[in-house]
């Protein structure tokens, strides 16, 4: 589900096997890059070209072109990224600051966050597009993430 970008913003999503570990890459629209790439990144994409987004946490490319093989891994980016890097500091919903950590602490005092995260979504407050490296909604990382405590917190009983 991509909440808050309207479909005539974005294209339409088209297959693509990352260069380095060939998962299938998530396509993604040109914004997502120019908002997260820091400037000299910026300067080296051709906007005509498809880029694509690899999900897979063991590689270290998180933008490929199909088209001309050109790859960017973490460190071109302005901000980390949930899928690739497992510090609790870096975001899991990057519109409105939910690291792993407070989502840690949220689900630990019995809060629900994601009811906290959709009332913003509805309102039309987010901004995946321009925010989150994947260029689409966070909530599915969100409640991937909150699942994966639960399923911790069974596996200690």
């Amino acid at each position: 589900m991509d909440c808050c970008a309207s479909s005539n913003n974005r294209e339409t999503a088209k297959t693509g096997r990352c260069p380095s570990c060939g998962e299938k890459g998530k396509g993604l629209s040109i914004i997502t890059l120019k908002s997260l790439l820091i400037a000299s990144s910026l300067e080296t994409i051709e906007p005509d070209n498809t880029y694509f987004f690899c999900p897979n946490s063991s590689c270290n490319t998180v933008y490929f072109s199909g088209t001309h093989l050109q790859t960017f891994e973490e460190d071109a980016l302005k901000v980390p990224v949930f899928q690739k890097n497992s510090s609790m500091h870096v975001p899991v919903c990057y519109c409105f600051n939910w690291t792993r950590d407070r989502l840690f602490q949220a689900y630990s005092d019995n809060l629900q966050p994601i009811e906290h995260i959709k009332e913003h979504v509805q309102s039309n407050r987010c901004g995946c597009e321009v925010n989150n490296p994947q260029g689409a909604c966070c909530l599915g990382n969100v409640t991937a993430y909150l699942r994966s405590l639960n399923e911790r917190k069974v596996e200690e009983i």
